[in-house]
């Protein structure tokens, strides 16, 4: 089976909710000497992180994902889960000292959001080099530590493998000069629509011209579909209905999945981009970013549903 190496963060999610609404407890006034508390009787912790959210979805799907990432002392909890789940951790690195890359989301009632986000051992990434990794067929390079993203870059071209630039919200690191050696490493990228915006504003180049750098460049644009730039023509792809939205926490990664499936398949591009669209509507109809659980008959049979036409898996 094809196998597809994820460079990126495994990460904790502490998600908080707040029983009111913080325009009762932020005085604009009195914003240059801010000093607040929230009392939060809700907290959940998730299990996140670009890599391992990839790597879950792209396991249900069936494929063979291998993480390439950097962890704290505090990792215990996500080892025993990746563990239990069969995703190797071969090419997980245990950094001592230091905690695994976290956020803290705090919302209140009209879904505002305060996020904290700590990097944690998600700026030791560039320890790791993919030419450790064996008998891959395809790459990606997702949001990281900086010096890491750089590297496994540089180090998917040197190995001649091909993959996909996804920076995420990693892409602020980088200026327009550095985001268009990523895509000229890089065989295919993937944005959400900001994400692409600011890449065209940075690089000074229009989406179109970026997309001759790749063999196909991805956009998302949430519930509009995605697009997908290819030599000579531009494929626009259906959003999948989800059945209820709930979170759609990680459904950029659980469409990354979908990408990733349909290269490695060499499924056409209309159907790798519509088996993405399904992911994300899967993803979106549970809480947290790692707790849907279709199975493969599962995601055939809402393939059909979504869109008329049959997927083998």
């Amino acid at each position: 089976m094809p196998r597809a190496l994820i460079c990126g963060s495994l990460a904790y999610d502490n998600i908080m909710v707040f029983p009111d609404r913080f325009k009762h407890h932020i005085l604009p006034e009195r914003i240059h000497i801010l000093n607040v508390s929230f009392l939060v009787p809700e907290l959940r912790r998730e299990f996140g992180g670009c890599a391992g959210n990839i790597a879950y979805n792209l396991k249900l799907l069936g494929g063979e994902p291998l993480i390439m990432a950097t962890v704290g002392d505090d990792f215990a909890p996500y080892r025993q889960r990746l563990e239990a789940l069969d995703l190797a951790l071969t090419h997980v690195r245990q950094v001592q000292g230091i905690f695994t890359a976290q956020a803290f989301i705090t919302t209140d009632l009209d879904d505002n959001q305060i996020t904290a986000f700590h990097p944690g051992a998600m700026n030791c990434s560039q320890q790791n080099r993919v030419e450790h990794a064996k008998d891959i067929q395809l790459g990606l390079v997702g949001p990281d530590g900086r010096a890491g993203m750089l590297q496994h870059a540089r180090d998917f071209a040197a190995q001649a493998i091909p993959f996909i630039f996804d920076p995420g919200q990693g892409l602020p690191l980088f200026d327009g000069e550095e985001l268009l050696h990523f895509l000229n490493l890089a065989d295919y990228a993937c944005f959400n629509d900001y994400e692409a915006q600011l890449t065209v504003e940075r690089s000074g180049k229009s989406i179109e011209v970026l997309a001759r750098q790749v063999r196909a460049l991805i956009v998302t644009r949430g519930a509009e579909g995605s697009r997908i730039y290819l030599p000579g023509r531009i494929l626009e792809i259906p959003c999948a209905k989800p059945n209820a939205i709930i979170d759609p926490t990680g459904c950029g990664d659980a469409y990354r999945a979908g990408i990733l499936y349909g290269i490695l398949n060499q499924f056409d591009w209309e159907t790798t981009g519509r088996l993405a669209s399904l992911m994300g509507a899967l993803k979106v109809e549970s809480q947290g970013a790692q707790n849907h659980a279709p199975d493969r008959a599962d995601i055939c049979a809402r393939y059909r549903q979504s869109f008329g036409a049959t997927i083998t898996l």
